[in-house]
């Protein structure tokens, strides 16, 4: 029960651009009314056919910065750069994040390359992002969480992400070592807001997404995701009280944003950031969101519990 708060939610599929059997599934997904808006991965290898799918089919898109998977975008870092390994790839999902504890990232050259990604995004689609957020959360990280807010604050982006889950403490489900690594996204998050906040930025009141991913995903966890984040948001104070924001929630509305990651499985070696798909992108868990994300059970959900699914712009 949503205590007679209209919903609105911004049903996101990241990862579009990363192969083309992805961004079909993504497409279908969209036309299906299953997903409502597209964050597109710019050194993607299907970038700029995703580009033109998001023209064709008037997908609402934003950009979804990678500091960690594949090749740079600025050429001046692909050589000689803090941001890549002796291989030339970003330093993957967990080495940046030692790198970066280890003060071995050299901030101006992440600045650099959000820079550079936010232009081929706007050749790519002939737009301004609506929303930036980063590609395995790496934009709430210590210091680059600053360099981020710069560089929307001055590309005039208005929307981003913050990955805080208000129910994630309750799901027994995920496997602690993964819960491990969730708990430390939803910290960095937590110290983001002000820098966020300081900046003029926003987002949707609550995020959903950690406890939903891949085989976790189904319509009974989206239901208590939902029903529990907004319960919690108009009853009680919480340590994350501090990411709502008054411009993204009222007495008679709410957004949220659910992170999803739909698309038919990569198959080798198509695919990828350069260095071809990785097992994420390959698992069958894709497929199963497709499924979920397009059950009329869960439509149903959605039509029952006044949530309207919307993008960013409409916030």
């Amino acid at each position: 029960m949503f205590l007679n708060t209209s919903i609105k939610l911004v049903v996101t599929g990241d990862d579009f651009g990363y192969c083309p059997r992805r961004d079909v599934g993504i497409v279908e997904c969209f036309n299906a009314g299953a997903i409502s808006n597209v964050s597109l991965l710019v050194n993607g290898s299907s970038a700029a056919s995703a580009a033109d799918l998001a023209r064709r089919y008037n997908i609402p898109i934003g950009l979804h910065a990678n500091l960690s998977e594949g090749f740079p975008i600025c050429a001046e870092l692909c050589q000689n750069s803090t941001l890549i390994n002796a291989q030339g790839f970003f330093h993957g999902k967990m080495g940046i994040r030692k790198a970066l504890a280890q003060g071995l990232l050299n901030m101006s050259e992440v600045r650099q390359e959000l820079c550079a990604q936010v232009r081929l995004f706007r050749e790519l689609t002939g737009q301004n992002p609506q929303h930036m957020d980063g590609h395995q959360h790496v934009h709430v990280l210590p210091r680059i969480r600053e360099e981020f807010a710069q560089v929307l604050q001055e590309h005039s982006i208005p929307y981003t992400r913050i990955p805080v889950e208000v129910g994630l403490h309750r799901c027994d489900w995920i496997q602690e070592e993964l819960m491990t690594f969730y708990r430390g996204v939803e910290e960095d998050a937590l110290n983001t807001v002000e820098v966020f906040k300081s900046h003029g930025i926003r987002w949707p009141a609550l995020y959903i997404g950690l406890s939903t991913m891949g085989k976790n995903m189904s319509i009974k966890n989206i239901q208590q995701a939902l029903d529990y984040s907004t319960l919690s948001l108009h009853s009680c104070p919480s340590p994350q009280s501090s990411v709502y924001s008054p411009r993204t929630q009222s007495s008679t509305s709410m957004s949220i944003e659910l992170m999803t990651h739909p698309g038919y499985p990569s198959v080798p070696p198509e695919g990828g950031c350069g260095e071809g798909p990785d097992d994420f992108s390959r698992s069958w868990e894709r497929l199963h969101e497709i499924k979920v994300l397009k059950d009329p059970l869960l439509h149903s959900y959605f039509s029952d519990r006044g949530v309207h699914l919307c993008s960013f712009r409409d916030l």
